[in-house]
């Protein structure tokens, strides 16, 4: 049933506006009760036009039965579900996707009246009702094929049983039934289930897509998805020609339907502008001995999608450039297949689509690759419960790079943060003359399954002599052997993607930690020179002789103890520098050994505040701000036609100055 407490907040402000007009209606003489009508319109438009619309929306099941809308503020977040049943519907919101442990609301609509309940599930998977209702029912109702709900909570409830909301991804669980709750509970389910992660505190951005905007696709075309489990897929494009400089505004994913766990990123590679019209269309297996030479011209990143993200969208101010001399020409694509399950005869026709217009913006995008070099000298121990690797964009890198061609600094504007399997948590830390500043973006509930660019919600300033850490916190528990850092998904990697404008000539900000302090952490005293194989070989002790490093690190005994010691170690040692231009070029501090830097202070997290069961809602301040805002702008209006005063500007300040 709606609450006394939903309805007062419902119904409230409407009940404010019909009293206002029929009492002040009544004093007024008839040649003025015309005004006060359009006044009274006027203001009821102005009072609950703003804010009342929902901006955010996505459809949760793949059938399109589900829909989903919210909208939030800085403490409370508002949702309208939609789904094609005349029984009950749930949502909620899980750690891992799974039901147990989930904080659930179920509700519908039954004889007309509308309910909701707040419920959690234990362990086993369970469900409870919540003895503390954290969510309040605006509104329900039901025609003969859908119900409607909406909804609204607290962002931090400081309720046990509750999931607290905040920038980090969410993994929304949703189910309904084609009949409302019994008197014994809620009925199972079956199979109209499912979940979706997403971040329900991203600002967004508008898709604006104008008449004078254009698209093309890059898209493979049946490739044969070869029978591994990981396979990174090349081709390479002629970017769309144009006779002038024009802007890219938006990148959507293009996946084929049926597919959409089997692309796990794909991204997008400057080229040599001098490469041969004859390469063009060169497809081939990535990081292999055969593949074509032309695809060693392609290392500047331009653009990164990973799984689950369903497309970007630069802000009005920036545009990826495109028809200048250097602007990519060519481009290689590069598909990431994760292929687990070992399916055979699976033939991909993915890509992407690029919106371009000649309606210039203020400033080119870039793109930086910063974090943990992609390498197996990072590697992470079995059987930890939590591991943190770091990788640096050094003060020496951003120094030299945005000291010498932007020393007014860049600014950021989104990030997209990388891991797999093992990938728990990822933060952008940064650093300014040993002073931690905010995080430019961080994600507390890493999801590999869903991976796009965060746009931030305000732009932050990278000066040189900045310093920047992409940390990233690992479980490897039930893991029997070394992680390594590496391509596969059952590798690792630790990278934040970073675009920002104005663009300047860094492609890569990385680090990789010295391997000299790794071996000598399992006891390694001698590798085996002149190094002739990958991995090298070890030379002694006995135990680790003729083994490579691989095998050693693997063959050591390794408990959470000695992993937990190693992981200390190697957040001190010295790291090698990557910083690298575009193409092949490299800044001069690349490959030199740096150490990490000294932090005087560290931010800390920001503390919760709870809000009491007696303390009032937002929503009833609203409600009282209103009716002392009644008594207030009768008395003006009334004032005004008695004194004879009344015109329409005299009433449209009194509405400027008193609306909501």
């Amino acid at each position: 049933m709606l609450s006394v407490y939903s309805s007062l907040l419902f119904y409230g402000p409407m009940l404010f506006c019909f009293c206002f007009f029929t009492s002040t209606f009544t004093m007024l003489p008839a040649k003025y009760r015309s005004v006060l009508v359009l006044f009274t319109a006027f203001w009821f438009y102005a009072s609950f036009s703003h804010g009342s619309g929902f901006r955010h929306s996505t459809i949760l099941d793949p059938h399109g039965k589900y829909h989903l809308k919210w909208r939030f503020d800085r403490g409370t977040i508002t949702f309208e579900i939609e789904v094609e049943t005349t029984g009950y519907v749930g949502f909620g919101l899980s750690p891992n996707g799974a039901m147990a442990l989930s904080d659930i609301v179920i509700g519908g609509v039954t004889d007309g009246r509308p309910y909701l309940q707040d419920y959690f599930a234990d362990a086993k998977r369970k469900v409870h009702r919540d003895v503390q209702q954290n969510y309040r029912l605006e509104y329900g109702r039901e025609n003969n094929t859908h119900t409607v709900l909406a909804f609204s909570r607290d962002l931090l409830t400081c309720d046990t049983n509750d999931k607290d909301i905040t920038e980090s991804t969410v993994r929304v669980i949703w189910a309904y039934h084609s009949d409302d709750v019994g008197p014994s509970g809620p009925m199972y389910h079956g199979v109209n289930r499912g979940r979706k992660s997403m971040r329900l505190l991203d600002p967004g951005s508008k898709v604006n897509i104008t008449s004078g905007t254009d698209f093309f696709n890059l898209q493979n075309i049946n490739v044969p998805v070869p029978y591994k489990d990981t396979t990174y897929w090349c081709q390479i494009f002629q970017i769309q020609e144009v006779q002038q400089k024009h802007h890219i505004i938006r990148i959507e994913p293009l996946i084929q339907r049926g597919h959409e766990n089997l692309v796990h990123h794909i991204l997008l590679y400057q080229c040599d502008s001098n490469l041969n019209e004859s390469e063009l269309g060169a497809s081939h297996e990535c990081y292999h001995p055969n593949m074509p030479d032309s695809f060693l011209t392609c290392e500047t990143i331009v653009f990164a999608w990973a799984i689950g993200g369903e497309g970007f969208t630069y802000p009005p101010h920036v545009g990826l450039s495109i028809g200048t001399a250097i602007d990519p020409v060519y481009v290689l694509m590069e598909v990431h297949y994760d292929n687990p399950a070992l399916q055979q005869g699976v033939v991909d026709s993915s890509g992407l689509r690029l919106f371009y217009t000649p309606e210039l913006r203020q400033y080119d995008a870039g793109v930086i690759e910063t974090g943990v070099w992609v390498s197996l000298y990072h590697m992470l121990p079995p059987g930890m419960q939590e591991y943190v690797s770091e990788g640096h964009c050094t003060r020496e890198c951003l120094q030299e790079s945005l000291g010498q061609e932007m020393p007014n600094g860049v600014r950021v504007f989104a990030v997209l943060m990388h891991a797999h399997l093992a990938g728990r948590a990822i933060r952008t830390r940064h650093f300014r003359e040993q002073e931690e500043l905010q995080p430019l973006s961080h994600d507390e509930e890493f999801d590999f399954n869903f991976q796009e660019f965060q746009l931030l919600k305000e732009e932050r300033l990278l000066l040189p002599g900045d310093h920047l850490i992409t940390e990233c916190k690992y479980t490897t528990k039930g893991r029997q052997n070394m992680t390594w850092g590496g391509l596969t998904t059952r590798d690792e990697m630790c990278l934040s993607y970073l675009l920002y404008y104005p663009r300047v000539n860094l492609a890569r900000c990385e680090s990789l930690p010295e391997i000299t302090g790794q071996l000598k952490f399992i006891g390694v005293k001698e590798i085996q020179a002149p190094v002739t194989t990958w991995p090298f070989m070890i030379k002694s002790p006995k135990k680790y002789s003729n083994l490579s490093f691989i095998e050693a690190m693997d063959k050591y005994r390794w408990s959470k103890k000695r992993g937990k010691s190693f992981n200390e170690m190697v957040l001190q040692l010295p790291m090698n520098v990557r910083c690298s231009k575009w193409g092949q070029d490299e800044w001069s501090i690349q490959g030199t050994l740096v150490s990490p830097p000294e932090v005087k202070s560290e931010v800390k997290p920001p503390s919760v505040v709870c809000r009491s069961a007696s303390e009032p809602h937002s929503g009833v301040v609203l409600l009282f701000t209103l009716c002392l805002t009644y008594s207030v702008v009768q008395a003006s209006i009334i004032g005004m036609f008695n004194n004879g005063t009344s015109t329409i500007e005299n009433i449209a300040e009194i509405l400027k100055q008193t609306t909501v």
